[in-house]
């Protein structure tokens, strides 16, 4: 049986949702901040959920490890988005292994209970993902920031953004497995049919083969069943 194509979108999906969001939940990019006064023009000062690094542009020169001294980590969109992330990326890792055992690519006939399960995981982690960097943007222009400075969105909370869609949308495909499931059961079971046994008439019963029939044409011995016996004429 040729594996589902709703199991194959999932499959791949979920992957690169998950390699998306591990990037964007180390990557400390969640909010650029730039124009800082009384700082260098080109330094560039980027927050995540875990650190904030400083760079100037103009040498490439990176520190991490910053002190935070406005309190950014201990707002609660930044707490919730600690939480979160990681309990989103371990149940991620943990549907992905239980899609694989549900799809079974390398089996005639695949586990659709055990996909959809899968499914309502992923998809469960997608949303657990999508909070938190929904909420941080909403709240991206009130957390603590230097004054007359300029807030942009970092790339980190992009990639998560992504990772979040796709994990959703592998998560729904793989769910479509539910409904092939409940097909199944819904499913009359036919009774099997009758052996039709020859009747008084039959003369070389049932033929086995193609050259039967070619052979007892050639001799011209073989009769219509409909036609009568010797004993009733």
């Amino acid at each position: 049986m040729r594996t589902p194509t709703a199991m194959i979108v999932g499959l791949v999906l979920c992957p690169c949702g998950l390699l998306l969001m591990l990037t964007g939940t180390l990557a400390p990019s969640w909010r650029q901040v730039s124009l800082i006064p009384n700082q260098p023009i080109d330094l560039i000062l980027e927050q995540g959920i875990w650190d904030i690094c400083s760079e100037r542009q103009s040498s490439h020169d990176r520190h991490c490890g910053q002190a935070d001294e406005l309190g950014y980590f201990e707002q609660v969109p930044v707490q919730v988005a600690q939480g979160l992330m990681p309990t989103s990326l371990v149940l991620t890792f943990l549907g992905s292994v239980v899609a694989a055992l549900g799809v079974r690519c390398w089996q005639k006939e695949p586990r659709h209970l055990l996909a959809g399960v899968a499914g309502l995981v992923l998809l469960l982690s997608g949303l657990l993902s999508l909070l938190p960097a929904s909420w941080y943007t909403h709240e991206l222009w009130a957390l603590p920031a230097p004054a007359s400075s300029t807030l942009v969105v970092g790339y980190s909370l992009v990639l998560s953004y992504l990772g979040s869609c796709l994990e959703i949308l592998g998560g729904l495909a793989l769910t479509l497995s539910f409904h092939h499931c409940c097909k199944q059961r819904r499913a009359p079971k036919l009774p099997p049919s009758p052996v039709l046994e020859a009747g008084p008439c039959s003369t070389t019963g049932a033929y086995r083969n193609p050259w039967d029939i070619l052979e007892d044409e050639r001799d011209g011995q073989h009769q219509r069943s409909t036609l009568p016996c010797d004993s009733d004429l």
